[in-house]
């Protein structure tokens, strides 16, 4: 457990979507020592540019450059890093499993009493992929350490500074005079607000809840609906088009030849098809000390494609307004 204010927290992987969230959550609860390390430039100068009160370091966590210092009186560590997408299976190992060797050796070393240890519904998946075996990894390496720790694993976000996921999709509506979506779109996506899976996190550190919790979106929804959700959402006149599976997976398979970080891969397409069923708790009572900020505020059945649409008219201008001039986001 740490006191109200007066802890140090340590997040690595902090300039991405989880961490832009939750620094705003922590120095709302009064968390002044807050120490962010992440290794993309570009997040990093906007957390730098934003959140001038904490210490920001642009670190390479799979690499020894002179970070592993800032783990000392740390109350509690919030591993949030990972390498989510790429054709390379090198960079999946060195980011989510070589990188995560290094923090924890550095926090067993500076004796870090408390984890946050942000998994994956990934790790419950049936699909195969460099990203679902190496989170697999992940998770398992830092569960076999003594440190006391809360495991969350959390399904598809969505929300402010969203730029890989669901936001990058939405900025590609925009761009493009067709939205391409393999075989029928019937595809189960359960997603999570982030601002929401923050709370959980911010909670956790505040109690120091031990164990393994599925945080899974509380609403189900076909991804052609959430594509079709996103396009009413942005404003986006985008024609949604579906295409043949297989000449989807061809298309993917041509472009990488020629691209060697595409923004959407072959395992992700696979991995998208999964027909996974995430179980569903009831974390906002378990784990939450603050009510849903995404709640479905209209009856059935337009409480899904609604809430989607209010969640992402408040957040979006926000999330897009880091982005501009960019039209594909690595």
């Amino acid at each position: 457990m740490v006191k109200k204010s007066s802890g140090k927290v340590v997040i690595t992987g902090a300039a991405g979507l989880v961490g832009q969230n939750l620094i705003p959550r922590l120095m709302a609860k009064g968390f002044q020592e807050i120490v962010a390390i992440d290794k993309h430039a570009t997040n990093v100068k906007i957390l730098e540019k934003y959140y001038p009160g904490i210490r920001v370091l642009h670190r390479n966590l799979a690499e020894d450059q002179n970070w592993k210092d800032e783990f000392s009186g740390c109350d509690a560590l919030v591993i949030a890093h990972a390498q989510i997408g790429g054709i390379n299976p090198e960079e999946f190992i060195r980011n989510n499993v070589v990188a995560t060797e290094r923090v924890l050796e550095a926090a067993i070393g500076s004796r870090v009493p408390y984890i946050v240890n942000i998994s994956s519904s990934v790790v419950n998946s049936m699909a195969i992929d460099n990203y679902t075996e190496t989170k697999k990894t992940q998770e398992a390496l830092i569960s076999s350490s003594a440190i006391p720790q809360v495991v969350l694993r959390p399904t598809l976000m969505f929300g402010w500074f969203d730029r890989k996921h669901v936001g990058w999709l939405a900025r590609f509506m925009q761009r493009v005079p067709v939205f391409p979506i393999p075989g029928s779109g019937r595809f189960l996506r359960q997603p999570l607000y982030a601002a929401d899976f923050c709370e959980i996190i911010v909670s956790s550190i505040l109690s120091g809840i031990t164990g393994a919790y599925n945080i899974t979106g509380q609403e189900r929804i076909d991804y052609i609906d959430l594509m079709r959700a996103v396009k009413k959402a942005t404003g986006a006149k985008v024609h949604i088009q579906r295409i043949p599976y297989g000449v989807f997976l061809a298309l993917l398979k041509v472009n990488a030849r020629f691209d060697r970080n595409p923004a959407f891969t072959v395992g992700q397409l696979k991995a998208l098809v999964t027909p996974d069923v995430f179980e569903v708790i009831d974390w906002p009572r378990i784990l939450m000390s603050a009510p849903l900020l995404c709640r479905r505020p209209w009856p059935r059945p337009f409480g899904t494609l609604c809430t989607l649409m209010w969640c992402w008219i408040s957040s979006l201008r926000i999330s897009l307004s880091y982005c501009l001039g960019e039209v594909f986001y690595r």
